[in-house]
């Protein structure tokens, strides 16, 4: 291999669904059972995930399909909705300025995306009384006659008079979250505006993405919430589709076709044989890590995310390239260790410092002081160990949320579990260890009650809190099962 910038993108694929060429996406997605939820035919479907898990990639290739199906799909972007910030203090009347907003906007976006131009059509939109796609049918009736028409835009429209169903997909709704009082208000109103039109007019159905951590916030805070609760698809993968997911991109860059079901069928030793052609089979890494498959490496490392795969990946192979290497070593990895702990710290820091403003403090103050370095338990923890680290580190200061709140212990415990920062484990026979993530059980840290479990700081993050003591790290960090 020529690990150059070009191959190593085309391999690993690009780490937002949104720099991704379609076509290459489109070949190597892995649908999962996430996926068909959010394809089923429902009035409203919300898929909930961190960050860098994949919802934008499956929204790209849900239109993508919608597109190939004659279906005609809209798609709201923050940008989209800049203008809709409402400012009430009565909730029903939010709920009312967003639906009013987001129907104008599903309107406008369907007529620009069928070939009409023009915003005049837009003024007979109220007449029709919340019948969005009726509405759009009678006004694209006339634009069949048209010339100019892409043979993509007619089919749209005989389809649409026909299907009498568009779908709307909302992503990215978040950005600016700051989980402010009024930040989680307008989340809501928007939440149940969209449910309120899903049900009022079956013929538009809706598909949002949210981030975890938005949701969960909003889903507390907000008893409305719970009529919504039914439409709600967790998005979390396992390790062994992750490790398939890897497979499927390298085996469609070699041009050998295969199947999601194929895959994941197979037992992870004969998928790790498929990775052969791009790096070696073994870790040669010390303590726990010496002579391990590089697959279990791998899994013990990303926090079950597929940009998490994609970066480590990404830097090693570029380190191979660097020595001329053609296939990527454990020397590759083990270079690139720290860079990439020093992004996931980076990562977590910008993703959530707009809920709690101090969050690098919190996550600096998880380095292991030398006495727990020296028993080789520096970063795992009883759930009373957890709790008394926190609160050596809030007796340096108090940490406040946005909403200025203040900080217990014990919710800077659900907090960092709740962002992967901490996960749940518990020891397993064979030296294994079986990490429980947040969207997996999220009450796993619920008032933090005895279920078994104990916590760890997530091996992603370690090289970049003890950077003077890297080795020793192999020494006590425990490999994720199967």
């Amino acid at each position: 291999m020529n690990f150059d910038d070009q191959t190593i993108q085309a391999l690993f694929g690009s780490e937002a669904a949104e720099d991704e060429d379609p076509e290459r996406l489109k070949q190597y997605f892995f649908k999962s059972e996430v996926y068909r939820s959010i394809r089923a035919q429902l009035p409203l479907r919300i898929v909930v995930g961190h960050k860098g898990i994949g919802k934008s990639a499956m929204i790209a290739i849900a239109i993508q399909e919608d597109l190939e199906d004659g279906i005609l799909p809209v798609l709201i972007k923050p940008n989209d909705i800049a203008e809709l910030q409402f400012e009430s203090d009565n909730f029903i009347k939010l709920i009312s300025h967003w639906k009013t907003g987001l129907i104008e906007i599903v309107a406008r976006k369907a007529l620009q995306s069928l070939g009409q131009q023009s915003d005049s059509p837009l003024e007979k939109l109220k007449a029709y009384g919340g019948k969005t796609v009726q509405f759009l049918i009678d006004s694209v009736k006339p634009l069949r006659e048209r010339v100019d028409l892409t043979p993509t835009q007619k089919m749209l429209i005989e389809n649409l008079i026909k299907s009498n169903f568009i779908n709307v997909y909302l992503d990215d709704l978040d950005r600016g979250w700051e989980g402010k009082k009024s930040d989680i208000t307008r989340i809501s109103a928007l939440l149940n505006a969209v449910r309120d039109i899903s049900n009022e007019n079956r013929s538009i159905r809706f598909k949002v993405a949210l981030r975890s951590d938005v949701y969960f916030l909003v889903r507390t805070s907000d008893e409305s919430t719970d009529k919504i609760e039914g439409a709600v698809t967790w998005h979390s993968w396992t390790n062994h589709e992750i490790l398939a997911l890897l497979v499927k991109r390298i085996e469609t860059y070699f041009g050998r076709d295969t199947s999601e079901d194929e895959l994941t069928a197979l037992p992870q030793a004969q998928l790790a044989q498929k990775l052969s052609d791009i790096m070696v089979p073994v870790f040669n890494g010390k303590g726990k890590w010496s002579n391990i498959p590089v697959h279990r490496m791998l899994m013990s490392l990303i926090r079950k995310r597929p940009r998490d795969l994609v970066k480590l990946c990404t830097l090693a192979a570029k380190q191979a390239q660097r020595r001329k290497g053609q296939l990527v070593e454990s020397m590759d990895f083990q270079s690139v260790f720290e860079e990439y702990s020093q992004g996931r710290v980076q990562d977590t820091i910008n993703e959530y410092r707009s809920e709690l403003p101090d969050i690098e403090r919190l996550v600096m103050g998880m380095k292991p002081v030398r006495k727990r370095h020296e028993a080789a338990l520096s970063y795992t923890y009883s759930t009373d160990q957890l709790i008394k680290k926190l609160k050596n580190i809030t007796e340096q200061g108090q940490f406040r949320f946005r909403n200025n709140s203040i900080a217990t212990e014990k919710q800077l415990a659900q907090f960092l579990y709740k962002i992967n920062f901490l996960t749940a484990r518990k020891e397993l026979s064979g030296g294994f260890v079986q990490r429980r993530y947040f969207e997996e059980n999220r009450y796993l840290s619920s008032e933090f009650a005895d279920f078994g479990y104990g916590w760890e700081v997530h091996p992603a993050y370690r090289w970049a809190l003890q950077p003077s003591d890297l080795t020793s790290i192999f020494e006590e960090l425990s490999i994720s099962e199967e």
